[in-house]
């Protein structure tokens, strides 16, 4: 039994009371554009700007495979910059995405939702351009976020 609840709609608009974080998963080289995140620049400049700072000043900080970078939008709503997916195309070593980096960073999503008392809200992480398969991901999910207590909401598109 899963403890994710699953709906439909959009993740970028989650109607429950108190703390909460969006989380998705970002690529290792610096671009934004794609999948999920235009809908998350259509609402807040905020994750893009930091996102793009954070890639630029990589040679300093912690930017890279595994690491989360948490935008505060709203008073109570973050959103979660996950670094999980290797460059932005399949090439010879398989899909962009990276399972063991998507689990080091459900851990500190795990980390800040805790220490804020917050929900999370996502679509299927790394399934969608990063090239991920949901049941590779789910099983991370339970073990490093729904484990520690947040309640997880994942949003599937339409409908």
């Amino acid at each position: 039994m899963s403890g994710i609840r699953y709906v439909r709609g959009d993740a970028t608009a989650p109607s429950v009371k108190g703390a909460k974080v969006i989380a998705h998963v970002c690529n290792d080289v610096g671009g934004w554009g794609k999948g999920f995140v235009p809908a998350l620049s259509r609402r807040w400049p905020e994750p893009e700007a930091a996102y793009r700072a954070w890639h630029r000043a990589r040679a300093g900080n912690d930017f890279g495979l595994g690491a989360a970078q948490f935008v505060q939008v709203e008073g109570d709503l973050w959103v979660a910059n996950l670094v999980a997916q290797r460059g932005i195309r399949t090439g010879s070593k398989g899909a962009p995405v990276r399972y063991e980096a998507i689990d080091t960073a459900l851990g500190l999503l795990a980390d800040k939702a805790v220490e804020l008392g917050a929900s999370v809200h996502m679509p299927r992480i790394g399934c969608g351009l990063a090239g991920g398969r949901w049941s590779r991901v789910e099983p991370l999910v339970e073990a490093r976020l729904v484990s520690r207590g947040p309640v997880v909401t994942v949003y599937d598109h339409g409908g």
